[in-house]
């Protein structure tokens, strides 16, 4: 009985510290400015600047009947997450690792999953605001129809914001400082938002690329916001490339994460 009675505030006291870093990183992540103006301020102006070009207004061939701008707004919901991912999230932790921050938090009884926990929720909170902002402005500012099946919508960018904050937590884990966490994250940034149809709409694209696409992350994603705009539920298999992504990516994050 002692033992449990023991075990019960160590629990507490880890839980309330976890909750107390995660709203330190919310803090954080605000005050550094990356997330908010790069992977919402940006994307947003971006969004309104497309929803002003006529010509992206006109049908898209294969389509589905959707415009190009049509397409280009769950393009816009991706974009965001993917600066979070590979921008904003690696280079704030980065920095700790490279700034001896970390180093000092491994004598703490935290550990490496609360640290992730807390990062992946702090960037989890922007994503949330940027994909309501997004939708309302592409509603309300350029009569943007919403998505025809919201359940689906809400899983599919459920399961695209945990597969790529989950690569942004492995680069995370993995980079030495804040050099090559951007390294990194540039590196991937520009195939994976081509894979998204970001330049070239993924119904445009040459089927070896449209296939490879299918199995990339943005590409994945991509397929779930149309399934949901047009109505449907998102089919089984971007949903699984999606959780394949989350699942290995944060698992080897937790695994191999780096104090110093």
């Amino acid at each position: 009985m002692s033992v449990l009675n023991t075990a019960a505030p160590v629990t507490a006291k880890r839980d309330s510290a976890t909750w107390r870093l995660t709203k330190a990183e919310i803090k954080l992540c605000v005050r550094e400015k990356t997330g908010p103006l790069w992977g919402v301020g940006f994307p947003l102006i971006l969004l309104i600047i497309l929803g002003n070009v006529p010509s992206l207004r006109e049908p898209v061939e294969a389509g589905g009947g959707m415009t190009y701008f049509d397409l280009y707004v769950p393009v816009i919901i991706l974009f965001n997450l993917a600066i979070l991912a590979l921008a904003a999230l690696p280079t704030i932790l980065a920095g700790y690792r490279e700034n001896g921050v970390l180093r000092r938090m491994r004598t703490t009884p935290i550990g490496p999953a609360r640290v992730l926990a807390a990062q992946l929720v702090a960037n989890l909170s922007i994503a949330l605001v940027a994909v309501v902002l997004f939708l309302a402005v592409a509603r309300l500012g350029f009569g943007i129809p919403l998505p025809r099946n919201p359940a689906g919508f809400a899983v599919g960018w459920s399961f695209a914001t945990a597969a790529l904050l989950s690569i942004g937590l492995l680069i995370t884990a993995l980079a030495p400082g804040r050099g090559p966490a951007t390294a990194i994250g540039t590196v991937l940034f520009f195939p994976m938002m081509f894979f998204a149809g970001l330049w070239v709409p993924i119904a445009l694209m040459p089927p070896l690329l449209r296939d490879i696409s299918h199995y990339t992350p943005l590409g994945a994603g991509m397929q779930v916001f149309q399934d949901a705009y047009q109505g449907g539920f998102p089919s089984a298999q971007p949903l699984l490339t999606l959780a394949g992504y989350a699942v290995v990516c944060a698992a080897v994050a937790v695994r191999w994460f780096r104090w110093e």
